[in-house]
């Protein structure tokens, strides 16, 4: 376990890096535009004044090492539960395979069990077969088949 990893909720100025890290594999390299951080600077600031939106940073000896964004979900279903919604799990690619996105998942969890949330779910793209082994690894079944359609843009 990394010890000296520090996870805290990402500022404006993380922006950059974070989406350098949402660009860097072979999906995000393909819908991600690093070039032009209007649109996430944006996105940053709708996300950050939603309280239940955690979008977080992970640094490792000051140095960006991993992010993702948990969102808190309300609904009628399973007898009024909450539900925590994990997405855009990153960890830099110097780092990986070092147990970072481990503590980053945990983080995850807890933060869902501390606002309520009786089941945590997420999805990942059917090509990221390393990831699914990964989520299983964590505990997360593969329960459902997922569905989406693009709206444009």
């Amino acid at each position: 376990m990394t010890h000296d990893l520090k996870i805290r909720p990402a500022t404006i100025t993380d922006v950059p890096e974070i989406v350098a890290m949402l660009a860097d594999d072979p999906l995000g390299a393909t819908r991600e535009s690093p070039d032009d951080l209007a649109p996430y600077l944006e996105a940053f600031e709708r996300v950050a004044s939603d309280p239940r939106q955690h979008l977080v940073m992970a640094r490792l000896d000051g140095k960006p090492a991993g992010t993702l964004q948990l969102m808190i979900i309300h609904g009628l279903a399973r007898r009024g539960a909450i539900r925590a919604q994990i997405e855009s799990v990153r960890v830099h690619r110097g780092l990986r395979g070092r147990g970072l996105g481990s503590e980053l998942i945990r983080w995850a969890i807890e933060a869902a069990r501390e606002a309520g949330a009786g089941i945590v779910q997420l999805t990942s793209d059917a090509s990221r077969t390393e990831a699914h082994r990964f989520y299983e690894r964590l505990g997360f079944v593969n329960s459902h088949a997922g569905f989406k359609l693009q709206l444009g843009k």
